[in-house]
């Protein structure tokens, strides 16, 4: 079970965020390994990257996509263990 995460971690310095074309992609530049972003994790990445909170980036990603609020919820939990796993949040 993923546990909902109330304060979100910030990017790391040492990732950047790039739209290459139709795909959006995370660097991290100490790894030198790329992650390719599907368009909802994108949309989180550039509302989290511009220092929005929790609340702000789901009334987003609500207003944004055809999903409810309980699967915003999971899919934000789940999308930052998966950051924290890589590094690419701190």
């Amino acid at each position: 079970m993923i546990r909902r995460v109330d304060e979100l971690p910030r990017p790391s310095e040492d990732v950047v965020y790039r739209e290459l074309g139709d795909e959006s992609v995370l660097v991290h530049l100490v790894t030198n390994r790329i992650y390719a972003l599907n368009p909802t994790a994108a949309r989180f990445w550039s509302l989290l990257a511009s220092g929005r909170g929790r609340g702000e980036i789901e009334r987003e990603l609500l207003d944004e996509f055809e999903v409810t609020e309980t699967e915003v919820h999971a899919e934000i939990d789940r999308l930052v263990a998966s950051l924290r796993d890589e590094g690419l949040v701190e």
